[in-house]
């Protein structure tokens, strides 16, 4: 999918933000300049997502004066809704289009084109008064988490662990992090308790669990990252021992079962479009410079390799 992005978005790289002015049969005429970019382009989805895009946005449009690029936060399930129904260009999600997603974009006649932007790993985060669980098993996280669970205080997860109220804040059901953390630690897309305090805005657990020493909750790791002192991260054993949320860990493919990747999806139509062309493109070639900025997990070597091979395949160059 991310191959059809690149032939769809990027185009002939010579031709980038040109106009074709035409020519006379019998008369040469001089190449002409340049036409400036101009036009919109509508973007929605993940909140995890967000703070990286809403970045390469503002770069874009830093060197496209012309360009206008505005950014929501629906979730990537309201994302996706408002994608398939024609309303935006851009859908950003942290986790992969389900099939039922693609059908409702079939029905509208709109084609969905992937590419991967960033690695990520879900943070399951505490208060960071919180000195007993440094590091939480998935078995562990499960038994908080699971759609039957009582557990509201610490001591229910481990003995050893002192009397404190246990307090939930999390994902709302619209968010692809919602869907990625319940299948990864309960085995079930939207499986959960439903007692804790669900969100579609990141910032909403970060003040939960900065102002409650009981808290936890969970979300990118860039939200971890941007508010380190306020929150804190748990390690978490996949069973293969202990191991931090953190760019090399997730890279590496070590934080398990929570890393994961991050996408947006263009659609085909919107991405014929000059604007729409230029601001992937420029997107694939800043990436780097653009996660690391924005604090997310830059994409492997292979990853880039194929991403810009693919690139330098359309495009000739």
């Amino acid at each position: 999918m991310a191959g059809g992005l690149l032939l769809a978005a990027c185009g002939d790289s010579e031709n980038e933000g040109t106009t074709d002015v035409g020519t006379d049969d019998t008369t040469e005429s001089p190449q002409a300049p340049a036409a400036a970019l101009a036009g919109d382009i509508r973007i929605d989805g993940s909140s995890t997502v967000t703070p990286l895009i809403s970045l390469a946005a503002e770069d874009f449009q830093t060197e496209n004066s012309g360009v206008r690029v505005t950014v929501g936060t629906s979730g990537t399930g309201g994302g996706f809704e408002k994608f398939c129904n024609g309303e935006t260009d851009i859908s950003m999600a942290s986790r992969a289009i389900k099939d039922s997603e693609i059908q409702a974009c079939k029905a509208k006649g709109i084609e969905p084109l992937a590419v991967i932007v960033a690695n990520d790993g879900l943070s399951v985060v505490v208060n960071p008064q919180n000195d007993w669980a440094k590091c939480l098993t998935v078995e562990q996280l499960n038994k908080i988490w699971a759609p039957d669970s009582k557990v509201n205080n610490w001591n229910q997860v481990d003995p050893a662990f002192p009397d404190q109220k246990l307090t939930l804040f999390g994902a709302g059901s619209d968010s692809g992090t919602f869907d990625y953390f319940t299948d990864a630690i309960n085995g079930e897309e939207g499986a959960t308790r439903t007692d804790y305090n669900p969100s579609e805005d990141d910032n909403v657990t970060v003040t939960g669990v900065s102002g409650d020493k009981g808290a936890m909750g969970y979300f990118g790791l860039s939200y971890l990252l941007e508010n380190e002192g306020k929150i804190k991260g748990v390690e978490v054993n996949g069973g293969d021992g202990c191991v931090a949320p953190n760019n090399e860990t997730v890279q590496s493919g070590d934080y398990k079962p929570l890393g994961r990747e991050l996408f947006i999806y263009i659609k085909a139509e919107s991405a014929k479009r000059p604007e729409v062309k230029a601001f992937a493109e420029y997107y694939v070639e800043n990436q780097d410079t653009i996660t690391e900025e924005a604090l997310f997990v830059p994409l492997t070597d292979d990853q880039v390799t194929k991403i810009k091979s693919e690139l330098t395949a359309v495009t000739g160059g």
